[in-house]
């Protein structure tokens, strides 16, 4: 007994350590890359992991979401490994999938693949009052936000600008300002106009619209619909009127959805358990924010999605009888 105390007393992987790290060793950690902590991707990311983590003890999965670059940053952080999983526009999802920019550099991502869809999103443009901002054509000379580098709203924006054949040029300032910081640049008279890519309502564009007089600014006209009609990932889109301060008209724009994308790569059993624990309390999730409240099992495993459905996600939706 006394040489098996001493052993402890040097050792301690022979008092219980080696079991404490097994059961360690056992537990995966997934990470969800997500996007600015205003945004519904942050929402999202969060909430995914707050029904991934009530099952820990079952299926000793951990999961955590912390705030990212958008959508850009998340095809490129589980391309690199630092993400698992991450949410993003759908038109990133099909431009990754096939190589195209913003990804050309890194080639095609053939092993990107779909788990589901989410909110529908709207590119925004919120605007000073004082500006005299009516439609998109109007931002010409003006200080705009054209949003972070890796964001959606940002690689939105350089689509948008190359089909109206504009570059930065076309404004006095151009800020590269993230998700958080529109608003109150917007309140300072800083900028005069903000951008995002993002489900409605927001939290950042109610800040901005309720500190300060705001319009929504139409994206509309002829180089749009030709935008539209080339590229596939893009929808007409409109934000609702009524949601925000001073702009109690329909605002129409283009949009698109918000997709959870992983790699082909990613352990079956893990996108399998995501997957359940999401759908198996839908109803709670969509209860998380305002922009989930009209999501739908049919819309979520088919609608948006631009890459192939990982086999994990693939398994529980047969399992339902839904595919």
């Amino acid at each position: 007994m006394k040489g098996l105390t001493l052993a402890c007393a040097v050792s301690a992987a022979l008092c219980g350590v080696l079991p404490a790290a097994s059961v360690q060793a056992a537990e995966r950690f997934v990470t969800i890359g997500t996007g600015g902590q205003t945004g519904v991707y942050y929402v999202a990311g969060q909430s995914i992991c707050r029904f991934l983590n009530q099952g820990t003890k079952t299926h000793e999965i951990k999961c955590n979401a912390p705030a990212s670059g958008g959508g850009v940053a998340n095809v490129n952080g589980i391309r690199s490994g630092e993400f698992n999983f991450g949410i993003m526009q759908s038109d990133h999802q099909f431009k990754a999938l096939k190589g195209v920019e913003p990804f050309k550099a890194q080639g095609a991502m053939e092993d990107i693949r779909a788990v589901f869809s989410l909110q529908s999103e709207v590119f925004t443009i919120l605007a000073r009052k004082d500006a005299k901002i009516a439609g998109f054509d109007d931002l010409k000379g003006k200080r705009v936000n054209i949003g972070n580098p890796g964001s959606g709203q940002r690689d939105t924006f350089d689509e948008v600008m190359a089909a109206k054949g504009w570059n930065r040029t076309a404004f006095s300032l151009v800020s590269e300002l993230k998700p958080a910081e529109q608003a109150s640049a917007l309140g300072d008279n800083n900028i005069d106009a903000m951008s995002y890519f993002v489900g409605h309502p927001n939290g950042a564009i109610q800040e901005a619209s309720i500190t300060t007089d705001t319009v929504l600014v139409p994206v509309t006209g002829p180089e749009i619909d030709k935008l539209l009609a080339e590229k596939s990932y893009y929808t007409k889109a409109e934000i609702p009127g009524g949601l925000y301060k001073g702009n109690p008209a329909p605002t129409p724009s283009i949009g698109g959805k918000a997709v959870l994308s992983t790699s082909a790569k990613t352990d079956p059993e893990v996108v399998y358990q995501l997957t359940k624990s999401v759908f198996d309390n839908l109803a709670r999730f969509k209860r998380l924010h305002p922009a989930f409240a009209e999501l739908k099992e049919t819309d979520m495993i088919k609608v948006g999605l631009s890459a192939p459905l990982h086999e994990g996600a693939l398994r529980y939706y047969k399992e339902r009888g839904w595919l």
